[in-house]
């Protein structure tokens, strides 16, 4: 098939590699053109703009940072999609966007389905990823073969904005699963533990978690290169509470975990994984 692929940063880059190494013709775009480059040697095109690499493709994905950048490719591809071509945002945006998206490229018989992922880099170049679909039952079953070649766990959520209420849903655990482990090899540190043992430990059992057992080593090593950036996670966490104002709840776990990573990105960590929660934790840990 004939792919389009719109974003080549972290995350993007190596998902457009996995659909390349698959045998699909890839065009890829990234406004950043020396992000979109070392992808030629894999066998891609690369494209001038966001339109030249979506026109006649028979899917165009789509994996930038927020919803005013997909709104943004959306509106530049738009007038070069044809009926029966499959539009496939893997961003993580507000709900209600991907909504209205849907509804408006249905009325030009294009399907677009939200499809946020999770798993972070590793997940992204090993193909395990976690991928939670919204859309056209029917679109998620024609975008289901391409999905496979990104994804280990991919679920059928229900209508457009169904996939990335799931994603926000995963965030909240994502955010405060973190945070757990983050405190718990504070503690084990600060009670006289070596920490590598705890975390062999407490990894074995009913604490053990992703988070625990993937970024627990990168938090004893104090190894901040990013899997998934500080600023990613307060973008994510901000849609959360514009979600749950919407839905007129309260999460009261919300505003300790935007705090802690707002302080992550106040000590210069915004560019780094999301692990640097843990040196948010030791700047607001200590009490003498």
């Amino acid at each position: 098939m004939e792919i389009g692929w719109i974003g080549t940063g972290i995350m993007g880059a190596p998902m457009a590699r996995r659909l390349l190494a698959a045998g699909h013709k890839v065009r890829v775009f990234n406004r950043s053109p020396e992000r979109a480059a070392p992808l030629r040697s894999d066998g891609a095109i690369v494209a001038a703009d966001p339109a030249a690499a979506a026109s006649g493709a028979g899917a165009i994905f789509i994996m930038v940072s927020d919803t005013p950048d997909v709104e943004a490719v959306v509106s530049q591809i738009e007038p070069v999609l044809r009926p029966g071509q499959l539009v496939i945002d893997m961003s993580t945006i507000a709900p209600a966007s991907e909504r209205a998206t849907a509804a408006r490229l249905a009325a030009n018989k294009v399907d677009y389905l939200d499809a946020p992922v999770s798993g972070g880099e590793p997940g992204a170049i090993e193909g395990t990823l976690t991928i939670m679909v919204g859309g056209d039952a029917a679109a998620f079953d024609r975008a289901r073969p391409l999905l496979e070649h990104l994804g280990r766990q991919i679920t059928y959520m229900g209508a457009a904005g169904c996939g990335q209420m799931t994603k926000l849903c995963n965030q909240v655990a994502v955010a405060m699963t973190l945070e757990a482990a983050a405190e718990a090899l504070k503690l084990a540190s600060a009670g006289g533990l070596d920490p590598a043992r705890v975390l062999e430990a407490i990894g074995a059992g009913a604490a053990s978690s992703w988070q625990l057992k993937n970024l627990g080593p990168k938090i004893i090593a104090r190894d901040w290169r990013p899997g998934f950036f500080v600023k990613l996670i307060r973008k994510d966490l901000r849609l959360v509470a514009e979600a749950a104002r919407e839905a007129e709840i309260a999460l009261p776990g919300l505003a300790m975990m935007a705090s802690m990573f707002n302080t992550a990105a106040a000590l210069g960590h915004d560019l780094d994984g999301t692990q640097a929660l843990a040196a948010a934790l030791d700047s607001v840990a200590v009490l003498k």
